[in-house]
């Protein structure tokens, strides 16, 4: 078989991209297995926990309102068109519980947090700080990759527990304006349709959203390179994998729930 020129200018980029899969999972398994390791820096997964959940609460809280009420001002009519207003409490909430509350709760946790994180340790590496505390027999990796990237695991579940919560109560506002529906009706429809096997699978898959949300900018920014430009190229790459992989990784968690909780 005849190989063309582009054919070979393609095998280095291919050798690279899969050299750079190998080094996140190596760094991934470095992290799992440090983070089981005493000592524990549980006061900086505190702080981290108080800084990445308090400073994204505003953004996820107009975000939990506006797909509540957008959900349900959209599907109003639909409903309607088939009669089955009566289940629109429902739809709403089963769609925010099990889907849209989760996803796009972590997709705005990324390009809120990974993109700091990635600049934020991007710019210790370029400045030399890691190499400073290497040399000082402290483990970098261990006091700021492994703490950033557990808080990121720990806080995304509760953030999207009160994003479902406001989305539902989002979802209450828009039927008043459209239905004058009660509130008493409303949750006793609500209640009636989430399950507990609804519930579960939709907040648990955010542990693995925050671990790859945090995991993902720190990788970008403790392997950051160039001065400024790479700082710059952490912060805007972590924000694009770990969206994309957050995405990936719903559609395989999705089957695998439907799987156990059909």
């Amino acid at each position: 078989m005849k190989i063309e020129k582009h054919h070979i200018a393609a095998f280095p980029r291919t050798a690279s991209f899969l050299f750079s899969v190998g080094q996140f999972f190596a760094f991934c398994f470095r992290f799992v297995f440090n983070v089981f390791v005493p000592p524990y820096e549980f006061a900086e997964v505190k702080k981290h926990m108080d800084e990445l959940g308090v400073k994204t609460l505003p953004i996820v809280s107009v975000t939990g309102f506006i797909i509540g009420i957008v959900l349900a001002m959209q599907s109003q009519p639909i409903m309607a068109r088939f009669g089955a207003e009566s289940f629109l409490p429902a739809m709403v909430s089963l769609s925010v519980v099990r889907e849209l509350g989760p996803v796009i709760t972590a997709l705005i946790f990324a390009g809120r947090v990974s993109s700091g994180i990635g600049a934020e340790l991007g710019s210790m590496r370029v400045t030399e700080q890691i190499d400073a505390m290497e040399v000082s027999a402290i483990d970098p990796f261990r006091y700021l990759v492994v703490t950033r990237v557990t808080a990121c695991a720990l806080i995304l579940p509760m953030l999207t527990v009160y994003v479902v919560f406001l989305a539902i109560i989002g979802g209450w506002l828009a039927m008043i304006l459209t239905q004058s529906m009660s509130l008493q009706l409303y949750i006793v429809s609500v209640v009636e349709a989430v399950r507990f096997a609804d519930l579960v699978p939709g907040i648990a898959k955010t542990f693995f959203f925050g671990f790859l949300v945090g995991i993902v900018g720190a990788y970008k920014g403790y392997n950051a390179d160039k001065g400024t430009e790479g700082v710059g190229k952490a912060s805007t790459t972590s924000v694009v994998l770990s969206s994309l992989l957050i995405l990936i990784t719903d559609t395989v968690l999705v089957k695998i729930t439907l799987w156990i909780w059909p």
